[in-house]
C-alpha cells in the first residue's frame, strides 16, 4: 500500500513545511489472533451489492482443514449480519450458533458436537453495509453515481466477508459479483463467465486466484472505463470513471515499462494473467497492491499530459512502480505477520525508484532518494521513534505501522545494504528469496539470511542491527590521517535533552570517498563497535559517506570539515551534497553546531545548479524561520538576508520558458519558492501574475513553476483569488489541478478566508480523503496555526466527522508544529479528551516535536541574533529580484 504522503514532499519543495507522523505502536495482548487449529484453503464468494441502499448480501463457502477436533471455529467479521452458518463434512450438515465479539472483530461458530479433524466446508449466508469509511466494502461517490469498491489492507476484508483475515492464512478465491447489467465488475483475475440473472442484473464470475492473503482480495463495481496495453504478453488496463479514462494513459505507459523491468530484475514472470489499475473517486490511501487489481487515489494514477508537471508525472510513475513491486514482494511472497510489514513496504519504497530512474533518468531520482534519507533520519532521531519491526496485534496497532519508519527507514536501510554488497549480488539475493517462498509467507530472517548466503557478507548482522534497534547512529570521525580514521558511534537525537546516555551501537557499512573513478562501494568497511579504527583510501579530502546511502549522521573534525567545504561543489556528487547539507542542519538542531555556521554554508551553496540541493537548503531555511527566529524582527532580518543571498542567482535564470531544460526550470521554481517565502515583493508579484495566467489558460504556463507560483500567490492572496481557486476546485475535472487548488485554498493567511476554508472543509463539499489535509496545512503554517487550532477545538464534532482511519494521524501529527510549553499542554489535554483511533503515538511524536522546537529556539535563537547582528546592512528590505 502506498500511503497518501506524496503531496507533502511536493509542498515542501514549495516552501510549505509539512511532516506527517502516522504513529507506531504500543504493546497489548495477542487477544485478536486466530487459532492455528483451523486453516483456510479455498473461498467461494458471491456478493450482491445494492449501490442505492448502500448494503450488500453475500454467500460463501470456505474449505478449511481442522488440525484437531473442535466444536468451535473463530474467524474475523466486522459489521456483518449472519443469516445461517453450516459446517458440511461428507455431505452431512452441522448447523452453528454464532456469537460476535465486536471489540475483537471476531465471530465464533459453536457446534452441538465436535467436528472431526480434517476437511470441513463452512457455508455462510450473511449481509453487510457499504460503508462511508473508505475501508472494507464501501461506497465511492461522484456527483453522477455511486460505486462499490474495496480497501482491505490491513484488517478490513472482514467487513466484506467473514474470513481468516491474517496474512499467513493464505487461500485461493473464486469470486462472483452480481451487479446491475450496465455495470463493469473488476476483481483480481480474468472474467471467465458473465451471465444475465434477471432483466436488470448480471453475474460476473472470475478465474480462481493464486494462493494469497485476504487483504489482497478486491472487487469493484461501477461504470468503469479502461484503456488497454500490454507488456511481456500480460494485458494491462488503466481504468477510471468514464470522464477521466483518457487521463490514465500515462500511467499505462509507465506500467508497461515497469512490468518488463520487474520481469527481468526478479527473474520471475509477473504472477497473474492480467494487471488492472483502477482510479477511485474516494480512496484513503495513495494506492493498494491488490493482486492483479491495483486501486489508486485519482491523483496517483490520472494526469492531464498537456498540463501536468514533471513532479506529477514522477509521482504517478513511482506509485505505479511501488504497487507493481508488491505483486512479487508482498503479494506473491507475503510477510508472516504485520510486525514485518516493513518487509513489504520498505522493499517497495526502495524498489520503486529503480524502474522509474531507468525509464526517466532526467528526473534524477537518486537525488530525491537522498533527500528522503535526510528526512527519515530526522524522523528517526526523536525519542518517540520505534524499531522497524515492532509489536502489532490489534487493528489500531497495525494501522499505526504504516508510517515513515516502515516505508522510508526500511527502504533506506535496504539501499545502504545494496550499495555495500553490490547491485547484482543484492538482486540475486532478492530472486533467491522470492523463489524459495513463492506463493507463501516469509519472515525478515528469511530475507536477510538469503542475502547473507548470496553475498558472503554480514548482511544479517547489519539488518538485525537496524531492524531491532530504534533510532539513528551519529558517527564522529576523528582527524583522518596515515590511512586510518577513528570513529565513535552513538545514538543521535535532534533534541539533545533526549540523550540520556546509555549504550547503543550498530553494525553498519561505512563507505569512504575515494579518488575519482572509484565506485561508491569500492572502499566500504564494517563498523561494529562503539569505537573503532578503520582504514581509508588515499583521496584529495576525507568524506565518510560515499554514495550518500549511509543510514547515519556524520560529524567531522574541523580540518576535515573545512576540506569538505572547499571541495563541496567539485568533489561531492549532488546526492552527497544533499545528505551533507541535511546532516549539517541536523547537527545544528542537536546543538552541535551554530545556526550561523549553517547559514554560512547555505550562502556558499547559493549558486548550486542542482535544484534538490537548494531545496534541501530551503527546508532548513524554513525551519530556521519558523522555529529558531524568536521575534518578528529576526524574521524580517532573516528574510532580508535570504533575498540578498539568493536574489542574484534567481535573476540570472531569466524569465520562465517552456523551452528551458528541465533542471533549469526546476532550479527557477526552487529559487522562486525561497524568495517568495522570504516575502520578496517582485517574486510575490511574479507569482501572482503566473497564477492569473494559469487560471486563464493553464496550458500557457510552464507547469514546473506554476505550482510554486500558485502557493506563493495564495499565501499573499485576497478574497478575489480565493473565489477564483474555489471555483477551480469545484469545476475543474483534472484531479491533480483540483488537489492543487484545494491545497492553495488551505494556506491563505487572511483569518477570514482561513475560517471560510475550514467551514468549507467540514461542509461535506470536500471528500473525507482530503479534508484532513486542509487542517494539517493550516496547523503547519505559523500564520494560520492559531486560527486553525481554535477552529478544531470549537468545531470538533464537524472536524472529527471528516477523519478516516489514516487521516486522524495527519491532524494529530500536525499539532507538533507548535513551539511552546503552553501549547504542548493544551494539545495534550485536548486529545486526551477527544481521541481518534490509531493516533496514540502520533500524539506522542507531536508532543515531542513541540518540546524539541522550544528547546531549539532556546538554544539557537540567541545564536541567530548574534549572527544577524554581525551581518552588514541586513536591515535592507528591497527586492533582490527587482534590483536594488
Amino acid at each position: 500500500m502506498h500511503r497518501h504522503l506524496s503531496f507533502f514532499p511536493r509542498l515542501q519543495k514549495l516552501g510549505i513545511v509539512c511532516s506527517l507522523f502516522l504513529a507506531p505502536l504500543c504493546s497489548q495482548l495477542f487477544a485478536q489472533r486466530l487459532s492455528q487449529n483451523v486453516v483456510p484453503e479455498h473461498y467461494v464468494l458471491t456478493l450482491t451489492p445494492d449501490l442505492v441502499a448502500a448494503k450488500f448480501t453475500g454467500s460463501e463457502t470456505i474449505d478449511v482443514k481442522l488440525a484437531a477436533p473442535a466444536n468451535v471455529i473463530t474467524l474475523n467479521a466486522a459489521e456483518i449480519l449472519f443469516n445461517t452458518v453450516t459446517a458440511t463434512i461428507a455431505d452431512k450438515d452441522y448447523p452453528a450458533q454464532v456469537s460476535l465479539d465486536a471489540d475483537k472483530e471476531q465471530a465464533t461458530f459453536t457446534f452441538a458436537q465436535a467436528l472431526p479433524a480434517g476437511n470441513v466446508k463452512l457455508k455462510i449466508a450473511y449481509s453487510g453495509i457499504l460503508n462511508g469509511e473508505l475501508r472494507g466494502f464501501y461506497l465511492s461517490k461522484t456527483a453522477r453515481r455511486n460505486y462499490a469498491v474495496t480497501q482491505f489492507e490491513p484488517t478490513d476484508a472482514r467487513r466484506a466477508f467473514p474470513s481468516f483475515d491474517e496474512p499467513a492464512m493464505k487461500a485461493t478465491f473464486d469470486i462472483t459479483v452480481v451487479a446491475d447489467k450496465n455495470d463493469t465488475v473488476i476483481s483480481n483475475t480474468n472474467v471467465i463467465a458473465d451471465t444475465p440473472v434477471s432483466p436488470a442484473k448480471h453475474a460476473v464470475h472470475f478465474e480462481t486466484t493464486p494462493r494469497m492473503s485476504t487483504y489482497l482480495v478486491a472487487f469493484l463495481v461501477g461504470d468503469f472505463a479502461c484503456t488497454s496495453g500490454e507488456a511481456d504478453g500480460v494485458p494491462i488496463r488503466s481504468c477510471a470513471t468514464p470522464d477521466k479514462v483518457e487521463e490514465g494513459r500515462y500511467a499505462l505507459s509507465a506500467a508497461e515499462f515497469v512490468l518488463h523491468y520487474y520481469d527481468t530484475y526478479f527473474g520471475i514472470k509477473y504472477p497473474v494473467p492480467k494487471l488492472d489499475m483502477i482510479a477511485l473517486p474516494d480512496f484513503e490511501a495513495g494506492a493498494m497492491e491488490n493482486f492483479g487489481a491495483i486501486t489508486y487515489r485519482e491523483t496517483d494514477l490520472l494526469i492531464d499530459e498537456k498540463t501536468a508537471s514533471e513532479a506529477a508525472r514522477e509521482n504517478v510513475a513511482e506509485v505505479v512502480a511501488h504497487e507493481m513491486a508488491h505483486q512479487w514482494f508482498g503479494d506473491m511472497v507475503t510477510m508472516d505477520w504485520w510486525d514485518n510489514i516493513w518487509l513489504n513496504e520498505g522493499f517497495a519504497t526502495w524498489m520503486e525508484r529503480k524502474p522509474v530512474n531507468a525509464w526517466k533518468p532526467e528526473w534524477k531520482v537518486p537525488e530525491s532518494v537522498a533527500q528522503s534519507l535526510t528526512s527519515v533520519l530526522n524522523l528517526d532521531s526523536g525519542k518517540a521513534t520505534r524499531t522497524i519491526r515492532a509489536e502489532a496485534n490489534t487493528p489500531d496497532q497495525i494501522n499505526e505501522m504504516f508510517d515513515g519508519i516502515t516505508y522510508e527507514k526500511a527502504g533506506a536501510v535496504l539501499d545502504m545494504v545494496e550499495n555495500y554488497v553490490g547491485e547484482e549480488t543484492f538482486r540475486k539475493g532478492v530472486h533467491d528469496y522470492l523463489a524459495a517462498h513463492i506463493y507463501g509467507n516469509a519472515t525478515a530472517e528469511d530475507f536477510w539470511n538469503t542475502q547473507t548466503s548470496v553475498s558472503h557478507k554480514p548482511v544479517d548482522k547489519i539488518m538485525i542491527s537496524f531492524v531491532t534497534q530504534a533510532g539513528a547512529p551519529l558517527l564522529t570521525f576523528d582527524r583522518a590521517n596515515n590511512g586510518r580514521v577513528s570513529i565513535t558511534q552513538e545514538r543521535f537525537f535532534l533534541d539533545p535533552k533526549d540523550n540520556t546516555g546509555g549504550d547503543q551501537s550498530w553494525t553498519l557499512p561505512v563507505c569512504f570517498k575515494a579518488p575519482s573513478g572509484s565506485s561508491d562501494n569500492a572502499h566500504c568497511e564494517i563498523l561494529q563497535s562503539a569505537q573503532q579504527q578503520l582504514p581509508i583510501p588515499s583521496a584529495p579530502f576525507f568524506y565518510g559517506d560515499s554514495g550518500a546511502t549511509g543510514y547515519y549522521r556524520a560529524a567531522y573534525d574541523p580540518a576535515d570539515y573545512k576540506r569538505i567545504l572547499a571541495n563541496i561543489e567539485t568533489g561531492l556528487k549532488p546526492t552527497e551534497r544533499i545528505t551533507f547539507v541535511g546532516g549539517q542542519f541536523a547537527l545544528t538542531r542537536a546543538g552541535q553546531s551554530s545556526i550561523g555556521d549553517y547559514l554560512n554554508l547555505a550562502a556558499a551553496l547559493k549558486d548550486d545548479q542542482t535544484p534538490t540541493v537548494l531545496d534541501t537548503v530551503q527546508e532548513a531555511l524554513n525551519t530556521t524561520r519558523s522555529e529558531i527566529a524568536a521575534s518578528p524582527r529576526d524574521i524580517t532580518a532573516l528574510d532580508a538576508w535570504i533575498r540578498r543571498t539568493y536574489g542574484a542567482s534567481y535573476a540570472k535564470l531569466g524569465a520562465p520558458s517552456k523551452g528551458d531544460p528541465l533542471e533549469k526550470r526546476e532550479l527557477r521554481a526552487t529559487l522562486m519558492s525561497i524568495l517568495g517565502n522570504a516575502n520578496d515583493p517582485a517574486a510575490v508579484e511574479q507569482a501572482k501574475a503566473i497564477t492569473q495566467q494559469r487560471l486563464a489558460n493553464i496550458e500557457s504556463v510552464d507547469p514546473t513553476i506554476s505550482g510554486t507560483a500558485l502557493y506563493i500567490a495564495a499565501r499573499h492572496g485576497d478574497s478575489a483569488l480565493f473565489d477564483q481557486l474555489l471555483n477551480s476546485f469545484e469545476t475543474v475535472n483534472d484531479p491533480v489541478q483540483r488537489e492543487s487548488a484545494l491545497h492553495a485554498l488551505s494556506i491563505f493567511r487572511d483569518p477570514a478566508l482561513e475560517k471560510r476554508m475550514l467551514d468549507y472543509a467540514t461542509s461535506g463539499k470536500v471528500r473525507n480523503q482530503d479534508a484532513a489535509t486542509v487542517f494539517a496545512l493550516g496547523l503547519r503554517d505559523a500564520s494560520t496555526r492559531d486560527v486553525t487550532w481554535q477552529y478544531v477545538q470549537d468545531n470538533w464534532a464537524r472536524v472529527k466527522a471528516q477523519m478516516t482511519t489514516a487521516s486522524g494521524g495527519y491532524l494529530v501529527g500536525a499539532t507538533g508544529s507548535f513551539c511552546s510549553a503552553d501549547k504542548q499542554e493544551e494539545v495534550a489535554r485536548f486529545f486526551a479528551a477527544h481521541k481518534l483511533p490509531a493516533t496514540e503515538t502520533a500524539l506522542v511524536r507531536a508532543q515531542q516535536n513541540i518540546s524539541a522546537c522550544a528547546d531549539l529556539r532556546a538554544e539557537q535563537g540567541p545564536r541567530l541574533d548574534q549572527w544577524i547582528a554581525a551581518q552588514p546592512s541586513l536591515g535592507a528590505t528591497q527586492s533582490a529580484v527587482g534590483g536594488r
